[in-house]
């Protein structure tokens, strides 16, 4: 009998890593397949050597080399660099990296909202993760009550179990089998959520600077025209 609580224990948690790993799997081989699709820079392959040799003195023979003259011509000054001001440059907003937000996420969940900068949202996703973590337990445990109560019902005719007097054997059996189902089924939810949160962190950083001001907008209002006055559509954008 412990060996088959045991048993399906190790079944549970099996189907659980399962999804993770799954989900896990589909978010980084996205990034990898993105990263595979980069081709290299060809830009240089046409460059051919020039092979023109430039014929100096023969050996054996005197060349005559003349000085530049230096009399009566005057080198022009360039610019003083001193004088050129220099103007700070004005970084951007903080634009977060979609692969590298959804690979945290994949390692650790919350990592990647906490690299978009989105504080907020870690607190919701390690709520979701312990409510998620008490109805695994408490259906294991449950699941594993009548289970233990079924069989021993099963091999015993003076049953001593605490459900003594208030299932039958059947109700038994049929209450093991339902906290069997709510178990799978609270397992797979935690795997979908998983794979959501690391989804939305994807998402959030293909957001983040996503223009969403008053200034776009669209609304109806009296227009005069030279042949009289009617309702025109104007529509506002950003510039």
């Amino acid at each position: 009998m412990p060996s088959l609580i045991k048993v399906s224990l190790k079944k549970s948690f099996a189907r659980l890593l399962f999804i993770i790993c799954l989900s896990a799997g589909i978010c980084l081989g996205g990034s990898l397949r993105s990263l595979a699709q980069i081709t290299p820079d060809t830009t240089y392959n046409d460059v051919t050597r020039d092979t023109t040799g430039v014929k100096g003195p023969k050996a054996g023979t005197w060349q005559v080399v003349t000085p530049p003259a230096t009399t009566g011509t005057a080198i022009p000054e360039g610019p003083s660099t001193d004088s050129i001001p220099v103007t700070p440059v004005k970084e951007g907003p903080f634009q977060p990296n979609p692969k590298k937000s959804g690979m945290y996420s994949a390692i650790l969940p919350g990592l990647g909202q906490l690299y978009n900068r989105q504080y907020w949202k870690i607190p919701v996703v390690y709520a979701g993760l312990v409510v998620a973590g008490y109805f695994i337990v408490e259906n294991l445990d449950n699941y594993q009550s009548y289970r233990k109560a079924y069989i021993g019902r099963i091999n015993n005719n003076y049953p001593t179990d605490q459900y003594v007097g208030i299932y039958s054997e059947s109700q038994l059996q049929q209450l093991q089998n339902d906290y069997s189902k709510y178990l799978d089924l609270t397992v797979l939810i935690t795997g979908i959520g998983y794979a959501l949160q690391v989804v939305d962190a994807i998402t959030s950083a293909h957001l983040k600077n996503f223009d969403i001001s008053r200034d776009i907008s669209m609304k109806m209002r009296p227009v005069i025209y030279p042949a009289g006055a009617g309702i025109g559509l104007i529509m506002n954008f950003k510039r």
